[in-house]
């Protein structure tokens, strides 16, 4: 969470017409000076400015994600997430049916479980007991 006066030091910017790389500015200062205080453990200056960009588009600045080719796709990917959820989109959320890890658990207590599609992922399902029948969490 960003410090209250980065985001004032944000909203000013923003206020006085300054461009979106202004404003994300304030943040990776801000971060610059976690990592001087030892808040962090990243070091090196790219960290920080990648952990800068990340909370001002969190904070709602108007930075878009770097396009698909300047940046890998796995940070494209994140900078969109972030982008997303500071510009209000719901937080992203997983598949409905429960992990494989619960599955195994509630198995092993010796419980049914109804997964949807009663099917887990690759490896998990190989080492699985079938599912025997659709069945609500109880025995």
């Amino acid at each position: 969470m960003p410090e209250r006066q980065t985001l004032q030091r944000a909203r000013r910017d923003k206020h006085q017409g300054k461009a979106p790389p202004t404003q994300a500015g304030e943040f990776v200062r801000e971060e610059f000076h976690h990592i001087r205080e030892g808040k962090h453990g990243a070091r090196s200056p790219q960290q920080a400015i990648a952990i800068g960009l990340s909370k001002a588009r969190r904070a709602g600045v108007e930075l878009e994600p770097p396009a698909a080719g300047d940046a890998s796709e796995n940070t494209v990917r994140r900078a969109a997430r972030d982008y997303a959820r500071g510009h209000g989109a719901a937080n992203p959320r997983r598949c409905g049916n429960p992990s494989c890890e619960y599955i195994r658990y509630i198995r092993m207590k010796g419980y049914r479980i109804y997964t949807g599609s009663c099917v887990m992922c690759c490896s998990c399902s190989a080492a699985a007991v079938p599912c025997r029948s659709a069945g609500a969490v109880g025995s």
